[in-house]
């Protein structure tokens, strides 16, 4: 009977972890192939002008609506996560990501439709953030209430992996055909192809997610009606301190923005002077992504080892420093140095924090509030950065002195803020399930941490797979 229980219980945690895994590709790989296109194509399909400037601005703007819906989504599908359960929500969110996305491959054009195609590309685009909103944070629940004893954080950490994985795939899928592919195709319909693959990831997304049984955690509170009914309002009132603590956290997300956003158009940009070719650092997030993939379960892994605070720590502080050697490289126009110092920075360092947060982020909270805590925490952090390009390039525009000195000091304190809000959490990974976002819970003895954690390998080894 205790082999029986293992083997579901070591099943659980696979299934979750790829559900995790699979969710986050799916968001990702729509989240990146709707930029690309918004670059590409959207301004000559959807916003049509005489003035080419105001059609890509508009078709960047579609872009950033996605984060206005994400608070929004947070308030909501955390609530739901609370309420109903980690699986329900996901099985939600995935929905509502894949079909707004298979949606957008199939809207008439402006021509074919007048303004109704611009009004139903943002209105899809709303759809999408709201989506986004709740999946990393059920995603993260969901496998770290799954996860083995004393391996919360190599397994949370597979959800961000998935992250990485969708760009790639993303990369993989719209790069080839917007290069090779005649222009007169995939201006008509060639565009189209990647949105409309997302209906194969829905697919095996839903086969594997209705394959997870709700978590523990959620169902031992759930038959003690434990569960509450504003979820919201106590994740306010009781964990306040550790919302505020993530969303400072969250704002590490500078370090993308300096690699591929600012980072790319300091380089590209005529106005700029630098001349980089754009072939070159459309390869950036490519690069990096594949590095961060093998990098975030190592990471993770060592986090069950050392705590989750050190390799933040390290993680923001390092990041943050190399940014401003990488906006240097891009100053002196040493394209080797920079793609370096940018993969470096990017692909390796700061995955000290992507590869943490999912195991950090919902630990610091209570079973019946974790969803929607993290959710809006996270979701606000994030927002945030999305603002952070327009900055750079007010305090840094073209013609400005000592660019990479402005903007790398910026990016370089948010890191320090980041790394202040890690230090003034308690640490969490010796602490049980049942009394995780309790502030006065006390850690396990690391001597029975180990032991405890050496004999959970043992029994897992044992179990034939």
């Amino acid at each position: 009977m205790t082999t029986t229980r293992a083997i579901h219980d070591r099943s659980q945690s696979r299934k979750a972890a790829a559900s995790g895994w699979i969710g986050s590709a799916l968001e990702y790989y729509d989240f990146f192939i709707y930029a690309t296109a918004a670059s590409l194509i959207f301004p000559q399909i959807f916003f049509p002008s005489e003035n080419p400037t105001v059609a890509i601005v508009a078709s960047l703007a579609t872009y950033g609506v996605g984060y206005v819906a994400r608070p929004i989504g947070a308030f909501v599908l955390g609530h739901w996560g609370d309420t109903h359960g980690r699986k329900t929500v996901l099985i939600v969110c995935m929905f509502l990501m894949g079909i707004s996305t298979m949606a957008v491959g199939l809207l008439p054009t402006y021509q074919q439709v007048g303004i109704l195609a611009p009004i139903l590309l943002v209105i899809l685009r709303l759809v999408q953030g709201f989506a986004v909103a709740g999946e990393i944070s059920g995603a993260s629940s969901m496998i770290l209430e799954h996860a083995p004893f004393g391996r919360r954080g190599f397994y949370a950490s597979f959800a961000l992996q998935g992250v990485q994985a969708g760009q790639i795939l993303a990369a993989a899928v719209f790069l080839p055909l917007a290069a090779y592919m005649p222009t007169e195709a995939f201006n008509s319909w060639g565009w189209r192809i990647p949105f409309l693959l997302s209906f194969f990831v829905i697919v095996a997304g839903y086969i594997i997610r209705r394959e997870v049984d709700e978590t523990p955690a959620f169902a031992r509170e759930d038959e003690r009606g434990e569960t509450p009914r504003a979820p919201i309002v106590q994740a306010i009132k009781l964990s306040w301190r550790d919302m505020l603590r993530v969303i400072c956290m969250a704002l590490m997300n500078v370090i993308p923005v300096v690699a591929t956003i600012f980072g790319a158009a300091y380089a590209v940009q005529p106005a700029y002077g630098i001349g980089f070719a754009k072939d070159v650092y459309l390869w950036i997030p490519v690069l990096g992504n594949m590095l961060a993939v093998f990098v975030i379960p190592f990471v993770g892994h060592l986090s069950d080892k050392v705590g989750r605070k050190p390799p933040i720590i390290v993680g923001a502080l390092l990041s943050g420093l190399l940014a401003f050697g990488y906006l240097y490289a891009i100053s002196i126009r040493n394209v080797p140095l920079a793609i370096m110092l940018s993969l470096l920075m990017w692909g390796v360092v700061y995955q000290g924090y992507n590869a943490i947060f999912p195991s950090f982020y919902p630990e610091l909270f209570p079973t019946r509030t974790r969803v929607s805590a993290m959710a809006i925490s996270q979701n606000i952090g994030t927002t945030i950065t999305a603002l952070l390009p327009a900055l750079f390039a007010t305090v840094a525009p073209p013609g400005s002195a000592n660019i990479p000195l402005t903007v790398g000091a910026i990016a370089f304190g948010i890191t320090v803020i980041a790394a202040l809000a890690a230090v003034s959490a308690r640490e969490t990974y010796r602490i049980k399930i049942d009394d995780l976002g309790n502030p006065k819970a006390v850690p396990m003895p690391r001597a029975d941490y180990e032991r405890q954690r050496a004999e959970a390998a043992s029994r897992a080894a044992a179990i034939p797979t």
